[in-house]
């Protein structure tokens, strides 16, 4: 039995704000027009300040004001067999208010994630989710909705945020929403790991903003996010009633040396090389993600794994295999120029800008003599250390930590000035171009920045680097991919040294280059094109065959080290059954159909494809939804009913005010209230002004 006790700390109660003061001065109505002014910049609230409310609850906006739905309970589950991991969450609310309610909220999951199973509770009755076109299932709803039935709508808005809907909660009901999702362990590095997201970082959403709204979230839509609304769900700084239990089993297949939680204290257990976990603290809070890790012993880790499942005469595989490279001698180091990016936006404020400089301060003693580097920090705007790469002398290196010590956190994320600066000078022949992402991703517009790293990376590689309790894991995973490159997450300040020793361990090692896999006939395969590895990381695809593999057949893979070919033989034979491999190979396939797309390819038949993969494999996707409907009207006819979304907790380690406030993060709203607020104070004092003079003249 093994118990790390290396976890957060918990959050600090943030310090309450002492009332105004009533002044009693010639100046009483500039004072009380000023109290108006910034009792503006807060929530349309009319009873309740979403600030007060609990994360995960309901907040319903009823004829008399928006009323507290009370949350019961948050339960996870989570089966690890092997690689394979299946999910379940269930979300209780009571509709605390008087009138009849729709809740609609926004929540994380893994970006790989193959959401497949949806079930609403009412009372006895259980009401089975069924997978459809995304516009159809809407219809379903909406029609459902207003007929008075029971009915909820789980859509994905992006690969790791996901929307459910619930319809006609009555006044005092409770309602569970119950959601199961498909997803495949990393292995990374001798280690294991699932990472489940209790809360989301809010998103900064550029462009100019549009009239209409799809969603009834904080943020308009814009130009640049159409959808800005469906993903601004309201953000929390704290809670205290909620409570979420989450429990693991893991079943590794081979004997353990350590498994631990990262950053919350568990109880572990073992019997017959099986352990399960949970959390200890009943009144954990939803404010960073839970990630829990498993080493295999050092005899016992796994050269290939491989799982299969068959469906419909189908036979789908998991396979993965580490490359034998261990023994071998790397090259002459190349000279390296390394262009770092540090996200200091107002996401950032707080315990994640400490994490981010921290990380940068060690990533700039690695670099040599002969190396290049620059520093680039982005918020609102752009900021170089220097106009292009320099050497890394000491004098640089020095000017370099001094830049990065003063750097703060506030402003806007505007990603893509940074990201095409650092891009945009090539790679040189006598110099390895890397370009090093530090953020925590916190964007809507992830598609236009991938677009930007695909159109010119060149030869360069980029590595990202995620920050914080909650990242966008999507955006640093697939822009690590796209880049060719690898990523990192840090959560918390104790492992800045450990992870990003890994990334330059990755980094000044032989590079795997030119992967190709001997498929035999009528194989589809994903990634279809594996991607360049680095030292640690196994060759991991998912495979659908028209028919098993022979006995005894192994797959061929080869692949290029420092110029050197290496080759190895997959047994896929001995493999175990395990559930859920067909929906992992169906969102993989749904993934890379989704990047074709974005580089161009006809809209109509990849629409088509994704429709056909997720409708056979019953999985959510960008153009298919789970929507359930009971049969029996349950609202009576003319009674109202309104809605409103469900907040989520603030990211230990963020501040709200830094992200919501001055300068924005969201969007120009914060910024046009302030320019009108000056504007109505300088009325306000020229008014005053002008009644002394003619005071003083009378």
């Amino acid at each position: 039995m093994h118990n790390n006790k290396s976890w957060h700390p918990p959050v600090g109660r943030l310090d309450t704000a002492k009332p105004l003061r009533k002044k009693h001065s010639p100046w009483t109505m500039v004072a009380a027009l000023w109290v108006l002014i910034l009792m503006s910049f807060h929530a349309d609230a009319e009873t309740v300040n979403p600030n007060e409310m609990k994360s995960g609850g309901l907040l319903l906006k009823m004829r008399d004001g928006y009323h507290a739905a009370t949350t019961l309970n948050t339960d996870v589950d989570i089966t690890v067999n092997g690689l394979v991991m299946r999910v379940k969450v269930q979300q209780q609310f009571r509709n605390t208010g008087t009138d009849w309610a729709e809740g609609i909220y926004v929540f994380p999951l893994p970006e790989d994630a193959a959401v497949d199973h949806m079930r609403l509770r009412v009372g006895e009755r259980l009401i089975e989710g069924e997978i459809q076109e995304k516009q159809k299932a809407r219809k379903a709803y909406e029609k459902a909705k207003a007929e008075g039935k029971k009915t909820t709508l789980v859509e994905q808005q992006r690969a790791n945020l996901f929307t459910t809907a619930v319809a006609n909660i009555a006044p005092g009901e409770a309602v569970t929403v119950e959601i199961e999702y498909l997803e495949e362990a990393r292995y990374d590095a001798g280690t294991f790991s699932l990472r489940f997201p209790m809360t989301l970082t809010p998103r900064y959403m550029p462009g100019t903003p549009l009239a209409d709204r799809k969603g009834s979230g904080w943020s308009a839509d814009t130009t640049e996010v159409i959808d800005a609304s469906l993903i601004s769900p309201p953000m929390v700084q704290r809670s205290t009633e909620h409570r979420v239990s989450l429990d693991v089993f893991v079943n590794a297949g081979v004997p353990l040396d350590l498994i631990a939680s990262r950053y919350h204290p568990v109880s572990i257990t073992e019997e017959a090389g099986r352990y399960a976990v949970s959390l200890d603290d009943p009144d954990t809070q939803l404010d960073h993600d839970f990630e829990l890790v498993w080493c295999p012993l050092a005899d016992a880790k796994p050269r290939a794994m491989s799982f299969s499942e068959i469906i419909a005469g189908k036979s789908y595989y998991l396979l993965m295999l580490m490359p034998p490279v261990e023994g071998r001698v790397a090259p002459l180091r190349m000279p390296r120029e390394t262009v770092f990016i540090i996200d200091t936006s107002g996401s950032m404020h707080g315990t994640s800008i400490n994490q981010a400089k921290d990380a940068l301060g060690r990533a700039l003693t690695r670099l040599l003599p002969g190396d290049r580097f620059n520093v680039i920090e982005f918020n609102s705007s752009m900021r170089t250390l220097f106009n292009a790469s320099v050497d890394a002398s000491t004098s640089n290196l020095t000017r370099a930590q001094t830049f990065v010590a003063r750097l703060n956190a506030n402003g806007g994320t505007e990603m893509m000035p940074a990201l095409q600066f650092a891009l945009n000078s090539p790679a040189t022949e006598t110099h390895l171009k890397q370009v090093i992402f530090i953020t925590d991703g916190s964007v809507g517009n992830e598609d236009a920045l991938y677009r930007v790293i695909e159109q010119r990376l060149g030869a360069s590689r980029l590595f990202t680097v995620g920050i914080g309790s909650a990242p966008n894991s999507w955006f640093m995973r697939k822009s690590a991919e796209l880049g060719r490159g690898t990523f990192t997450i840090i959560s918390a300040m104790h492992e800045v040294g450990e992870k990003m020793d890994r990334l330059f361990s990755k980094l000044e090692a032989p590079q795997m280059t030119d992967i190709q896999i001997d498929w035999p006939a009528g194989v589809d395969a994903y990634p279809s094109r594996v991607p360049d590895l680095y030292q640690g990381e196994p060759v991991s695809v998912r495979v659908r065959t028209d028919k098993p593999f022979p006995m005894g057949e192994s797959i061929s893979i080869t692949g290029n080290i420092s110029g050197e070919t290496w080759t190895t033989e997959l047994p896929v034979t001995d493999d175990h059954s395990a559930l859920g491999v067909g929906a992992l190979w169906a969102r993989a396939r749904i993934a890379e159909l989704s990047d074709a797309a974005r580089r161009g390819a006809n809209p109509d038949e990849i629409r088509a494809s994704i429709v056909e993969t997720a409708m056979t494999h019953h999985i959510v996707s960008q153009h298919t939804s789970l929507v359930a409907v009971d049969k029996t009207p349950v609202r009576p006819t003319g009674s109202p009913l309104l809605k409103d979304q469900v907040p989520n907790l603030m990211p230990h380690g963020q501040s709200a005010n830094a992200i919501f406030g001055f300068p924005a993060t969201a969007t120009p709203a914060a910024a046009l209230r302030l320019q009108a607020a000056v504007f109505l104070l300088l009325a306000a004092l020229t008014f005053m002004y002008q009644r002394r003079r003619r005071a003083q003249l009378a």
